[in-house]
């Protein structure tokens, strides 16, 4: 593979990391064990696989000048590229035997990734019930999105039968040269782009001087992470959403705001007048780009009605957001700040990632993002994947994210907290659980909560 410059957004995420803000996100599988020997033999099947897996022996090398580019805007830049001296052995690890995965998890996920070598990592994690082990898999942000994340994980899987891709169609043809039929298209298109970056300019500007903390979420950063899961039907979702209309994305949202405000009365916190800023990314990935492996993210941006004590009211009000944020798109609107970074040169990344980092807190309070799963089930050495929670990185000054997977029947979420901040993290997933259950209780009884 040759080298390929990192997409602006790939560059933002590579220069705002620090040791104690690791820009990395992972994913916790957790397979059901044929015997007490498969840990060790799913981890000699990863580092063998992962060999013959092209994206996982690349590295991402600061340049100044990148070879063969001569542009001026890529100068400070960064390339990925084949490590010649990749050993997939250093990057899959056997662990001891353990009785907590989450715990173990949250330990592993606080250790940034080493930067001089391809960032990701593979932690395989027996079980001492010998009837089951995780894997931990870690990939830095500038190396893979969730989407791509998700690919080269399934690489080193377990081959799956998938139908085979439908062929492309062929564009039509015209005698016009190339450049010469796309230039009214490209003015268009760098039009609009001020236009947006103008829109989301002010709406960022208008989140920050209108929002309110949530003392809650944000804290001093420690550096130290903690990990818990929970796993709800997806059955019950849908009885909601058949109920009360919307999607299930909408349903998952407020089971987050749902949660949040039984955790904050929980711990003595109070939920009165809590409104945190949620980001809820949205990929921009499309086929067949510059940068196929690049990060393509924008966002959706709103309060989570956190203080309103009615669950189908606290429902209500989501789907009333996120139809607004549909409405409008996510090419503009605050939760769009991310492809600003498309205009930014790359040396301003360089020297500007330290504070971007720092103007995280004042963009958003907390990030709720969906990861997608296949519907087949996944194996490892013909060991089922039974469950699998997904994990965001934290940004500076936020002590939780909230990632979910729907699989294979299942809403499987992946709370990540600063440990510091937030020891409680096993009592939000267990809100998760119970504002799940209140919510098919208000559609039954169709009578709202006080």
């Amino acid at each position: 593979m040759t080298p390929d410059l990192l997409a602006p957004l790939d560059l933002a995420f590579w220069n705002i990391e620090t040791d104690r803000h690791p820009m990395h996100l992972g994913a916790l599988g957790v397979f059901a064990a044929h015997s007490p020997t498969a840990g060790a033999h799913a981890a000699d099947l990863l580092a063998a696989r992962a060999a013959g897996v092209p994206g996982l022996r690349m590295r991402i090398r600061d340049v100044w000048q990148p070879p063969g580019l001569r542009h001026p805007l890529a100068v400070g830049g960064a390339t990925r590229e084949p490590d010649p001296g990749f050993d997939p052995m250093d990057h899959v690890r056997l662990h001891a035997p353990t009785s907590d995965f989450q715990a173990e998890a949250g330990r592993l996920m606080q250790r940034p990734l080493r930067r001089g070598r391809p960032p990701w990592e593979a932690h395989v994690l027996p079980g001492e019930d010998g009837v089951s082990f995780a894997v931990l898999f870690k990939f830095h942000h500038a190396l893979a999105d969730g989407l791509r994340a998700l690919t080269l994980a399934a690489a080193i899987l377990d081959p799956l039968d998938l139908p085979a891709p439908r062929p492309r169609r062929a564009e039509p043809r015209s005698g016009l040269l190339p450049a010469v039929r796309k230039l009214p298209g490209r003015v268009r298109d760098a039009l609009s782009d001020v236009g947006r970056a103008v829109d989301i300019g002010a709406s960022v500007a208008f989140s920050t001087l209108t929002a309110r903390p949530a003392p809650a979420l944000t804290a001093e950063p420690s550096g130290t992470r903690r990990t818990a899961g929970v796993i709800i039907d997806l059955d019950d979702v849908h009885r909601v959403r058949k109920t009360v209309g919307g999607t299930v994305n909408d349903v998952l949202i407020a089971v987050v705001a749902g949660a949040l405000r039984r955790w904050l009365d929980a711990r003595g916190d109070g939920s009165a007048g809590v409104r945190p800023r949620a980001l809820i990314p949205v990929s921009k990935r499309r086929p067949r780009t510059a940068h196929p492996q690049g990060n393509r993210l924008s966002g959706y941006l709103m309060r989570l009605p956190v203080d309103d004590p009615d669950p189908l009211a606290r429902l209500a009000a989501v789907r009333t957001a996120m139809d607004r944020n549909k409405d409008a798109g996510p090419g503009r609107g605050a939760g769009a700040v991310a492809l600003l970074a498309d205009h930014v040169p790359a040396l301003g990344h360089r020297l500007g990632g330290p504070l971007a980092a720092q103007a995280a807190r004042l963009w958003f309070d907390i990030l709720v993002t969906s990861v997608p799963l296949p519907s087949l089930c996944l194996r490892l050495g013909g060991n089922p994947l039974t469950a699998v929670h997904p994990y965001a990185p934290l940004a500076r000054g936020q002590s939780l994210a909230v990632a979910m997977s729907t699989y294979r029947g299942h809403v499987h979420f992946g709370l990540v907290a600063d440990a510091e901040a937030v020891p409680d993290l096993d009592g939000l997933a267990r809100a998760v659980s119970d504002e799940v259950a209140a919510l098919i209780t208000a559609c039954e009884s169709g009578v709202t909560a006080r």
